[in-house]
């Protein structure tokens, strides 16, 4: 058994631990930031295949104390190296130290890089001098309270590169925040979902792959696919297994529509490439023409547009105002708008059952949550 770290977002920490529990991974604890596991190789390549809301999945190598250099030099050099790394690997050393004695990051990660050569000598017999010029592996050595932590980053590109959005408005929300805004809905692929500010169409893409049980990884590249000691035909098992778990029966019914019609031509792009525009249904128009007294118990997930965005206020305060007025109408709806606006409720006119605080890139961000009436329980 491997120990795994699925770097996150903080605040989404909760959600990715329920989808390493989904995923059937052992021994899962959180941290801030991150959600430890344990598995396999193979167990590797499905989080890098599956988990929708993680950034990236490093592979722990080892974790130790070190107060001095020289604890931090042979903490690194215990570790096989050369089962790992090829004579021509291109290894890249990062850092980070946080509340650690060992507080200068360039020193440490100097330090681990000579140890690591070292260990590759005893390897690589005869070597002086290793070229660099293989596949990239990328090592991180992170302190926290002086324990060190070892880990080789399996992902590569951050896990939100799905690969289907390769057009995108400025500003735009990152897929692994878009499927937890989904998750934090309880969406279900039997309710209708509306995005009424929908930009390149992240939120109703995510919505459909979670619906139809695609997997987020299934059309993109991993790091790990370029390291000789992880098998070739894991990620082709994986995959087959992929697809063969998408569920080709169901087509939900999410509506998409945005005032901007160069982003529903995008949008409408990205869903094809994500082979789910025909769980889509995309138009042009502005949020104030929406009618939502035909749509009971839909679930509306906007990510509207916030002065750090697009830096004019007025019109986003008048667009809240709107929003306010349209999703308060219909008692039966739930709402979820994502925003930094830090006076939305009053704008909105209604307090929200439910806040959480998130963030969109570097902008700190909360979700205000509206919860519907509960639809009636069917007789039996």
């Amino acid at each position: 058994m491997l120990n795994f770290i699925a770097t996150t977002t903080f605040g989404l920490e909760a959600i990715v631990k329920k989808e390493a529990i989904a995923l059937d991974f052992k021994d899962i604890f959180v941290e801030d930031g991150a959600v430890h596991f344990s598995g396999n190789l193979k167990d590797m390549v499905n989080a890098n295949l599956w988990f929708r809301c993680a950034d990236r999945i490093l592979l722990v190598l080892n974790k130790f104390k070190a107060t001095e250099f020289e604890e931090l030099f042979q903490g690194v050099k215990s570790i096989d190296w050369g089962s790992i790394l090829p004579k021509d690997a291109n290894f890249i050393v990062s850092g980070k130290s946080v509340k650690s004695k060992l507080s200068s990051v360039p020193a440490c990660q100097s330090v681990s890089e000579k140890a690591i050569i070292e260990k590759l000598k005893q390897k690589y017999k005869g070597v002086e001098h290793f070229p660099k010029t293989g596949a990239t592996y990328k090592i991180q050595v992170a302190l926290l309270k002086d324990i060190v932590t070892i880990s080789l980053d399996t992902s590569g590109t951050s896990l939100h590169k799905r690969g289907y959005r390769e057009n995108q408005l400025s500003a735009p929300l990152k897929e692994t925040l878009a499927a937890a805004l989904i998750y934090l809905s309880y969406y279900r692929k039997d309710k209708v979902l509306i995005d009424a500010t929908c930009g390149s169409g992240t939120i109703p893409i995510e919505a459909a792959m979670i619906a139809k049980n695609i997997a987020p990884g299934l059309m993109r590249n991993f790091a790990f696919e370029n390291f000789d000691f992880v098998d070739k035909s894991y990620l082709k098992e994986c995959k087959k297994e992929a697809y063969n778990k998408i569920d080709t029966n169901i087509i939900p019914k999410i509506l998409a529509s945005d005032i901007d019609k160069k982003a529903i031509e995008i949008a409408k792009e990205n869903a094809i490439i994500a082979g789910v525009d025909d769980c889509i249904k995309f138009s042009i128009k502005p949020l104030n023409s929406l009618n939502l007294s035909n749509m009971d118990y839909a679930v509306c997930i906007c990510n509207p547009p916030y002065a750090e965005r697009i830096g004019n206020l007025d019109e986003v305060e008048a667009l809240y105002k709107d929003m306010g007025k349209i999703f308060t109408k219909n008692k039966t709806i739930s709402s979820y708008i994502l925003t930094s606006h830090e006076g939305f409720e009053k704008l909105f006119g209604k307090k929200a059952d439910k806040k959480r605080k998130l963030f969109n890139g570097n902008v700190k961000v909360d979700l205000y949550q509206y919860f519907g009436e509960k639809p009636p329980k069917r007789k039996i």
